[in-house]
């Protein structure tokens, strides 16, 4: 069983930057994979970014556009979403997510490789 909570978010200007961050506990947080996803009133919970077990294999979703850096501190216990130049269309609630993977590299971008799911930040980007 792994444990994730979320903090950082909160009330932004658009423009501003904003950085999440994901404590887990529990199971040893190098043998999983990490990403972020989130979820805006009235629309489904989408990919935002995936970090491997290593920290060296990253990917984003399309939207993020080189705004936001995905990274681990397994040292530390500590996964890190810094996010820049954040817009209104950002607002949205913020979840990190845990699944276990064998490689190294692995990474999930679907929300179905993820076990473990935090309850979420809110974000709050205002025009």
């Amino acid at each position: 069983q792994v444990q994730l909570v979320e903090s950082g978010g909160g009330l932004v200007q658009a423009g501003g930057s904003l950085r999440l961050d994901c404590a887990p506990s529990g199971r040893t947080f190098s043998d999983y994979a990490m990403g972020w996803f989130r979820q805006a009133p009235g629309k489904e919970r989408e990919f935002v970014a995936m970090v491997s077990r290593s920290g060296n294999n990253t990917g984003y979703a399309a939207f993020v556009k080189g705004r936001f850096i995905i990274s681990r501190d397994n040292a530390k216990n500590m996964l890190s979403l810094q996010m820049s130049s954040l817009e209104p269309e950002d607002t949205a609630v913020y979840y990190c997510a845990a699944g276990r993977a064998v490689r190294l590299s692995t990474i999930y971008s679907s929300a179905s490789g993820y076990e473990y799911w935090g309850q979420g930040t809110q974000v709050t980007v205002s025009s």
